[in-house]
């Protein structure tokens, strides 16, 4: 099931972050609400997903853990820089 989930995880950051959130406690042990998580998964998957992960399991981030969060916003900001790029090259 692991190499099933990093499949889904890869294709779909969204669905994975659901799919911890409907049959495991890992986001609702990351998080302390409902509202930042849902901020996550709309705007920021790649970086909700990796500080569940990171998170959950352990119960607190170490050094390597930030490493792996921050790979997760650089992960966003490029798909955003990406699909910016594809825009402008449509419209010019």
């Amino acid at each position: 099931m692991p190499c099933l989930f990093a499949l889904i995880a890869v294709l779909s950051p969204r669905l994975a972050i659901l799919l911890l959130w409907l049959f495991t406690p890992w986001v609702d042990g990351a998080f302390a609400g409902f509202f930042l998580p849902l901020l996550g998964l709309i705007f920021m998957p790649w970086t909700t997903l990796m500080y569940v992960l990171v998170d959950a399991p352990v119960g607190g981030i170490h050094v390597a853990g930030w490493i792996l969060v921050g790979l997760g916003v650089v992960l966003d900001l490029s798909s955003y820089a990406q699909s910016r790029a594809y825009r402008s090259q449509e419209f010019a």
